[in-house]
Order: C-alpha cells, then sequence, then structure tokens
C-alpha cells in the first residue's frame, strides 16, 4: 500500500503539515488589511470606538500568527529531511525564495509585529498605523515568495540544468519572480485569504448580532468585512479564470482531472456539475479496438456545451485534451513560442527520459574517463530530451494522472462555496443599507457556518492545486517518486504521528484562546 511506503508516507507527512499551516496563515495574511483599515479610521477620526474595535481584532491576529510561525518552520525542515533529492535537484532556486520569504517573515513582520501589538501608547498615532500598514503588506510579501516557489514547481522556468553538479540553477530571478504562473497564483491566493478574513469577521460579528451584544462593533465590523470581502472575491474570480487558463498551458492532464475528462473534441463542454462513474479506474480501464476506454466517466453530469473551450482558450471551438487523449498523444497544440506542435504519447516521453536519464550517467562516466568526444555526445543527447526528464522514472503511463475523484470533487467544492460567499457578502452590504443586519437572524446563522465552510474551501483549492499535478514534484522533470529521500518509513511515520499530536495540541489551544477572546468581546480591550 501507498501509505505503507515511504514516499506515501513522507507525502502524507507533508500534507499533514501543509495543511494545518494553512488553516492560520490566510487569516493571519487576510486580517492585518481589514486591522489595518479599521486604524486608518481611528488615526483620521481620533474615534476611541475604531481603537477598541482594532485592538480586539488585533488579537485574534495575533494568535494566528504565533502558530503559523511555529507550524512553517516544521514545513519548511521537511525539503530537507524527507526531500533531500528533490532540495539537491532544485539547486538554489527553490531556496532563494524560501531565503527572502524568511526575511521578510522574521525581520520585517516580527520586528513591526511588536510594535504593533505592543506599542499602544508608547510610539505616535501615526508611527503605529504604519506599523501596522507594514505587518499587512509584510505577510502579503512573506507569502509572494512562497507562492513563487510553489509556482516554479508547477512551471519552471528561468532555469538551466548543470550536468556537472547534476542540478537545475537560476540563470534569470526575474523569469521566475515574475512568471505568469507565479503572478496570477499570488493574486488568487493572497485574495482567498483576504475572503476567509472577511467570512471570519462577518461571522464572529454576527454571533454578538445573534447574542444582542456588542451592536455598533458588530454591524461596522461587517461593513468593513463585506465590502472588504466582496472586491477581494470579485478578483478571487478573476484569477480563477487565469489560472485555469495557465494550467491548461501549462498542466493539461491536471485540467482534465479537475474536469473528470478523459477523451475530448473541439468545442469542449465544462461540467457545472457530475458525479463521477467510480468504475472508470484509468489504472483498470479495459480499451476497444480504437484504444479508447469503455466505461463512461460519470454516472450522471450536467454540463455547459463549449464551456471549457472558452474558458481555457477563448474559443467555442478549440480542442482541450482529456486524460486517454494526454496519455495517447497525437493532438496538436501552440507551444508558448506561438508554433504548432504535435503532442508526443506518454510511452514516447517515457522513452525520452530514460535516454536523458542514461546520457546523464554516460556524461559523468565520460567525464571521469577524460573522454572529451564521449561528453560532447551525452551533453546533446541530455539537452535534446532533458524536457522529458521526469517521464524516466514514471513506470506505466497511467502513473502520470493523478488522483482524478479527489481534483475533481474538490474543484467542485472550492467553486461552489465561492458562490455562497459570494451570496453571504452580497446580503450583507445589503442588509446593512437597509438597516436590517441586528434583525437578520437567519443571516447570523448563516455568517456563523460560513466560518467552516470558508476554510473547507480553501483547503480544496490547494487539494487541487497539489493534488492535481502529482506525480510532479517539479512539472515533467521530477517525480515525487525520485524526491524522496532515503530515510526509513518507520522514522517517518514516528515523526508523522509526533506532528499530528503536536498541531493537534496547537489547533486545540488556539482555538480555546480565541474562543475566550471572543467570549469576553471587544469592551475588555483597554
Amino acid at each position: 500500500m501507498l501509505l505503507a511506503s515511504l514516499l506515501g508516507l513522507s507525502r502524507l507527512q507533508f500534507a499533514l503539515t501543509a495543511m494545518f499551516h494553512w488553516l492560520f496563515v490566510p487569516l493571519t495574511i487576510g486580517l492585518g488589511f481589514i486591522i489595518a483599515i479599521m486604524e486608518t479610521y481611528y488615526v483620521r477620526t481620533g474615534n476611541e470606538f475604531w481603537k477598541r474595535t482594532t485592538k480586539f481584532w488585533m488579537k485574534i491576529f495575533a494568535i494566528n500568527f504565533a502558530i503559523g510561525v511555529a507550524t512553517g518552520i516544521i514545513l519548511e525542515f521537511q525539503f530537507g529531511t524527507n526531500w533531500s533529492n528533490y532540495s539537491w535537484f532544485v539547486g538554489d532556486i527553490f531556496g532563494a525564495p524560501l531565503a527572502i520569504e524568511g526575511i521578510f517573515a522574521f525581520f520585517l513582520e516580527s520586528t513591526f509585529f511588536a510594535i504593533m501589538f505592543f506599542g499602544w501608547n508608547k510610539v505616535s498615532k501615526n508611527v503605529h498605523l504604519l506599523s501596522t500598514w507594514l505587518v499587512a503588506i509584510g505577510t502579503v510579501l512573506s507569502a509572494l515568495w512562497i507562492l513563487v516557489a510553489n509556482a516554479w514547481m508547477q512551471y519552471p522556468a528561468g532555469m538551466e540544468f548543470n550536468p556537472d553538479t547534476a542540478r537545475n540553477e537560476m540563470v534569470d530571478f526575474w523569469a521566475v519572480a515574475l512568471s505568469p504562473v507565479a503572478l496570477n497564483k499570488f493574486v488568487h491566493t493572497v485574495t482567498n485569504c483576504f475572503v476567509i478574513a472577511a467570512v471570519v469577521v462577518i461571522g464572529i460579528s454576527s454571533w454578538y448580532l445573534l447574542r444582542k451584544r456588542e451592536d455598533e462593533f458588530s454591524r461596522k465590523s461587517i461593513r468593513i468585512a463585506s465590502v472588504f470581502g466582496m472586491v477581494s472575491l470579485i478578483v478571487l474570480i478573476w484569477s480563477g479564470d487565469g489560472s485555469a487558463y495557465h494550467v491548461a498551458k501549462k498542466q493539461p492532464m491536471k485540467l482534465a482531472a479537475m474536469e473528470g475528462l478523459y477523451i475530448s473534441q473541439k468545442g469542449t463542454p465544462i461540467v457545472a456539475f457530475g458525479v463521477l462513474n467510480p468504475k472508470k479506474d484509468i489504472r483498470k480501464i479495459e480499451y476497444d479496438s480504437l484504444g479508447y476506454a469503455l466505461q463512461e466517466p460519470y454516472l450522471f453530469n450536467i454540463s455547459i456545451p463549449k464551456g471549457l473551450s472558452l474558458l481555457v482558450d477563448r474559443k467555442t471551438d478549440s480542442f482541450v485534451p482529456g486524460i486517454e487523449d494526454i496519455i495517447q498523444g497525437g493532438y496538436t497544440y501552440i507551444d508558448e513560442l506561438g508554433n504548432e506542435q504535435t503532442a508526443l504519447p506518454v510511452r514516447e516521453r517515457m522513452k525520452r527520459g530514460k535516454i536523458a536519464i542514461q546520457a546523464l550517467s554516460d556524461y559523468h562516466k565520460a567525464k571521469e574517463a577524460g573522454d572529451e568526444e564521449g561528453k560532447d555526445i551525452s551533453l546533446k543527447l541530455l539537452r535534446e530530451n532533458f524536457p522529458h526528464f521526469g517521464y524516466g522514472y514514471i513506470e506505466k503511463p497511467s502513473d502520470v494522472v493523478p488522483n482524478v475523484p479527489l481534483t475533481f470533487y474538490a474543484f467542485r467544492i472550492m467553486v461552489i462555496l465561492g458562490g455562497l460567499f459570494l451570496l453571504l457578502f452580497t446580503l450583507a452590504i445589503w442588509l446593512d443599507r437597509k438597516n436590517l443586519l441586528a434583525r437578520s437572524y437567519w443571516f447570523h446563522y448563516l455568517a456563523i457556518v460560513s466560518i467552516p465552510l470558508v476554510y473547507i474551501c480553501t483547503q480544496a483549492g490547494w487539494i487541487v492545486a497539489e493534488v492535481g499535478r502529482q506525480p510532479w514534484t517539479i512539472q515533467d522533470l521530477l517525480t515525487t517518486g525520485a524526491s524522496v529521500s532515503g530515510v526509513s518509513a518507520s522514522s517517518v511515520m514516528t515523526t508523522t504521528i509526533m506532528f499530528f499530536v503536536l498541531f493537534s495540541v496547537l489547533l486545540a489551544a488556539e482555538l480555546t484562546i480565541m474562543f475566550k477572546v471572543i467570549k469576553k468581546g471587544p469592551a475588555s480591550n483597554n
């Protein structure tokens, strides 16, 4: 079983720590800006109400900030412990963004966080406000470099493989930092954090209104959060469209898994809602005389005609390849230079990948033997076939297919819940304008329930992004199987259990402290 293997356990541990970490970070990023907006009102008006309001939400921010830092440190250590082959192969490319992130996280954020949280009445209002804004900006800049590193894994750019060290080396920092995938991922992820914070603020404020407490505090907090959330969600939807476009161009297999799309056609429809056929397993399929799978992919589905073609190509008649199309190859596509290319079958890419791996080995043998001609021949073969390098580690074509059901359903959960939050923000703005917030108990319940739902939504988004790109740690260049460290499975199992217990304790502690702060309310602030 996969989970009993070293690879399975290493993936489980990384998924566990990443998902726990992502429980704390989004609220910190989004709430920082809401706090900064509220304190700006305080500095401009001098109204002590806004100071009291800011200090309350600042406590919620501080709780998440502290635990987010702790879980983040453990997460990054795993690149050296469990994924050392990956760490070697990526060279300085992955390390540079993480180093920059560390500078922002531990210097900019931490320094000004101390002034923001402890500096009330110790520095001037303007200095304190500046510190609050710098903390908010620092959290976003910190996230930027993490997302740049992650985007490079999805779309490796700005690098060159060094055969002497067997490492990828950065040749263009700005190509890495400003790749279209990185910029779009940054906007999409950060606005997602803004939406989470807005939902949490609205939900907590609604709890007060339901209990007939803190009426002015709650209404004004909802007013700011709903507008902030609505603007963020509009940008989130726009960047989501951009994400689909980039995934289609850079990671077509991920898009096919998101749609449960096996065999495509011109004018490809998009599945608005559907239930996958559990018998449709790409690893166990039966083929007809044409080589296509016999089972239908869906038990039922509701599709929008030509919707996927329009989404990814801005054309209604374009061809979007499905899972089996990608495995078999033969379809045409436009590459990054605007040239028409024919997709290679996965088996052919596996063959070329093995040639690249063997050429690298032959290069080092020729180098040790002083065989310059052998080096040149091997280096030429390596460079010709390097775009397929990772396929040399693939055992069979179906291994390039991610977990389709998990990716498919996670994507739809994310989209459906996004629609719910759009409704939530719209209702909040409308009820506030009509002065009906205090009496709309049904809305209060909806807002409170939306808090756990928004976390489910964001976790579903990360499942789509990370499960959808399997089996790759670096798209087309390195598989997860080739990335794992040579440690014992029992060691990884032990540390996984330890981390699970530790993170569960941290989560329980965070919720306990947060609930106490919420129960006391903003009136407890001095």
